[in-house]
Parts: C-alpha cells; sequence; structure tokens
C-alpha cells in the first residue's frame, strides 16, 4: 500500500509540474493592453483642444495594437513619474517619447526602438547663440565618443554662463547634468512646451530638447521666433532611441511590441509616419 501511494503521488507531482511548466512556457496571453503617454510631448503626442490625443505615438499605437490584435486603452500620465507608474501596475506600456537608456533598462525592460533623431539646441533667432556651429551635424557617443567630447568643450566657451531649459527626468537632463554641469545653469521643467514658453520670454537662453520635438516646436504659430542651433548629439547616455517601455515580469508583451516594430518598419508604415509628423525619417537603423 506505502509503495502504491507513493507512485500514486509521483505521479500527480509530475503532472504538477508539467502543466504549471506548460504554463510557464506558454505564458501571459494579453487582449488588453494599457498604454501611457505625457499628452504634452508634440509631436510624439499631444492633446488638441477637445481634450483628444494627437501625434506621432497616437497613430502608432493604433497601427501597433491593430497587428497585435489586442484592444489598446490610452491614458495621460506626467512623464516624471511614468516609470514608477507602470512598476506599480497604473498601466501596462509607455509610449512617450521614452529613450531607451542603459539606466532606464536597469529599471525597465525596452521594446525595438521605433525611431532615433537624438537631441539639440533651440534658441531666439535674435541671440547670439543662433550662430553656434556645426548646425544639424549629429554627434554619435557610441561609435565617436572622442569627437562628440571635442564638439562639447567646443561649445563650453559659448554656452559658459547661460542659462538652458530642459525637461526634468528626462535623457536630455542627464546629458547637460553629465557634460555641461558647472558650465551652465541648468532650469528643469514639468514639460517641453513649458520651456519653450520661458525661451521666448527670455527667461531661458537656450532650451535642450528631442531634435524631432525642436522641429515641430518651433513650426507652431506663435513659435516663429524660435529657431534651431549647433550641433545633435546621439547614443551613450542619450540611448538607443525612443521604445516602448513595458515592466521585465512582462516579456511576451516585450515581444509583442517588437515583432509589430519590426512589422512596421519592412512595410514601411514606420517611415510614413515619421515622415508625416517630423518631416524626415527617423526609422532606426
Amino acid at each position: 500500500m506505502k509503495l502504491a501511494s507513493l507512485v500514486r503521488i509521483l505521479c500527480i507531482t509530475t503532472t504538477l509540474v508539467a502543466s504549471f511548466s506548460g504554463h510557464a512556457e506558454e505564458g501571459k496571453k494579453w487582449t488588453v493592453v494599457k498604454i501611457a503617454t505625457e499628452g504634452a510631448f508634440r509631436p510624439y503626442n499631444f492633446t488638441k483642444p477637445d481634450g483628444t490625443l494627437d501625434g506621432f505615438e497616437i497613430d502608432l499605437y493604433k497601427v501597433l495594437c491593430a497587428k497585435m490584435k489586442v484592444e489598446c486603452q490610452i491614458t495621460v500620465q506626467p512623464f516624471a513619474g511614468v516609470i514608477p507608474a507602470l512598476n506599480a501596475g497604473k498601466f501596462d506600456a509607455i509610449m512617450d517619447g521614452l529613450s531607451a537608456t542603459e539606466a532606464r533598462r536597469k529599471i525597465i525592460d525596452f521594446s525595438a526602438s521605433y525611431s532615433n533623431a537624438g537631441q539639440g539646441f533651440a534658441v531666439l533667432k535674435s541671440s547670439p547663440l543662433a550662430a553656434m556651429p556645426d548646425l544639424g551635424t549629429r554627434f554619435s557617443l557610441n561609435t565617436d565618443e572622442a569627437g562628440a567630447k571635442a564638439e562639447i568643450e567646443k561649445l563650453t566657451p559659448l554656452l559658459k554662463g547661460k542659462v538652458i531649459g530642459v525637461q526634468g527626468s528626462s535623457i536630455g537632463q542627464q546629458f547637460l547634468d553629465k557634460y555641461l554641469k558647472g558650465v551652465v545653469t541648468i532650469r528643469e521643467y514639468k514639460t517641453t512646451e513649458e520651456h519653450d514658453l520661458d525661451l521666448k520670454s527670455g527667461r531661458v537662453d537656450l532650451i535642450f530638447a528631442s531634435a524631432t520635438y525642436l522641429n515641430g516646436a518651433k513650426a507652431k504659430p506663435g513659435n516663429e521666433a524660435i529657431a534651431l542651433a549647433g550641433p545633435q548629439f546621439i547614443g551613450g547616455i542619450l540611448g538607443s532611441g525612443s521604445a516602448v517601455g513595458v515592466r521585465k515580469t512582462d516579456p511576451e508583451l516585450k515581444k509583442m511590441f517588437d515583432d509589430a516594430i519590426a512589422e512596421t518598419k519592412r512595410e514601411g508604415t514606420l517611415k510614413t509616419l515619421t515622415m508625416k509628423w517630423f518631416g524626415m525619417d527617423t526609422t532606426p537603423q
């Protein structure tokens, strides 16, 4: 009897282990995905006067969700607290021009990148800083870190003592803290739109943000006095481009976004959307 009981117990245990292993391999089945965005980072995402959302990522999330065959719900979340809120379970993914940096990868996972345009400066057209050298030239902190640092050193005498606006908790702020702290006075803002206003009013000398954002910002009615200035920087502390942020505990969701983004790249949809919203192709290579 004891032997027969032991055999039965072993059989039951084996069945349970196999069952749990099967579920682990199968992973979570997603039917509804809640996505957070800022709604104040034009042209990636912004809120229209009627309260609805629009922008590159608003168009993109609809395309990706259709390819993933899931229902997606979009919610507005302030940028500064978006990563803690994701890990707290308030939503399942972030699409907010969020750059996939090594520091952020320690806290959350990222999909494949869907846009990579770098960061740059904007000033008033009447400012002496409008003549900063190397307008639009891109310097990579990955492939030519020495060259990028040399460019920063070249800019240092021009920027010394200036006040520069940047969105708090952004990669732009991290870049300024690392490379220009002590050279410039760094003023942080909750949204990029706020530092645009302070640039126009003369409370800051220049601003630093995504090159695609700045390109869109200067084209907005009322921003005719704003111009791009100086070089742009990519890679390194600035990450590998904008990507969907997900929890580390949701590898299935990450793969779903990876596959959908790869398909939009292959079929040219991603290029079409970046051209529509940025006026240039920012498809990651």
